[in-house]
């Protein structure tokens, strides 16, 4: 199995890959990462590397979403094909752009994607759809607060908990920042299609911890969906 290592302090597990023979150390990923750090570690390495298993170690005092054992165990039970396959629910999220000289953008995020003003001090106004169904309070749409956020159960143990003080297994949750509207977050069916328009600028769009923002402007529009390919990471069995 060839095993690619990342994280700031990852080759301190380099002679626990070499003590055994059904594991080699590569330099790009072939079948694993295994990722040595905390939860946004692990985010990092699925940012860079969507489509290859994860073996996330805890190697920080934050990582509730990483294995506590003590590494040299995980790293045998990898040798020993003896940790459990598990698929996370991901988000795709295609930015089309009003300008239509500008290309639309697709992103993928394992946790969420937050829309939030660009300016401290004035609010961003959007409206947004499940599937073909507006939500919102008034006639027209359009909800007015410090942005939203739409994530996924991985996501929900995060910002997502911190704005609604809630969590969920299943389905596609969003959350809205100091709107005006009754309620705070909604879950929905894991493939229903969230789709919103900045009606009033400017807003950033985030997602997970990439250092990318993608800056969005009046008529810019986001479409969000259930991506085709989940997360995959290999944990000790319950």
């Amino acid at each position: 199995m060839n095993v690619t290592l990342f994280g700031a302090e990852a080759e301190r597990l380099e002679p626990l890959i070499e003590s055994h023979d059904t594991l080699s150390l590569v330099d790009e990923p072939g079948d694993v990462v295994v990722c040595f750090g905390g939860d946004g570690t692990l985010l990092a390495a699925e940012l860079k590397w969507p489509n290859i298993p994860k073996v996330p170690i805890r190697n920080s005092r934050r990582g509730i979403r990483c294995i506590s054992d003590p590494p040299e165990e995980t790293i045998a039970k990898l040798a020993e094909d003896s940790l459990v396959r598990t698929e996370y629910l991901k988000l795709g999220c295609r930015v089309v752009y009003g300008d239509q000289e500008k290309s639309s953008k697709d992103l993928l995020a394992i946790n969420e994607f937050t829309v939030h003003m660009g300016r401290v001090n004035t609010a961003v106004r959007f409206k947004i759809w499940f599937d073909d169904t507006a939500f919102g309070d008034n006639d027209d749409n359009e909800i007015i607060g410090d942005g939203f956020m739409v994530s996924t159960p991985f996501g929900s143990t995060a910002y997502f908990n911190e704005i609604t003080r809630g969590t969920f297994w299943s389905g596609i949750g969003v959350a809205f920042m100091y709107a005006r509207e009754k309620t705070n977050h909604v879950v929905l069916p894991e493939d229903v299609v969230v789709r919103a328009r900045i009606t009033r600028g400017p807003a950033i769009l985030a997602y997970d911890n990439s250092s990318e923002y993608i800056e969005l402007v009046e008529g810019d529009e986001l479409v969000i969906q259930r991506h085709a390919k989940p997360a995959v990471m290999l944990v000790p069995e319950a």
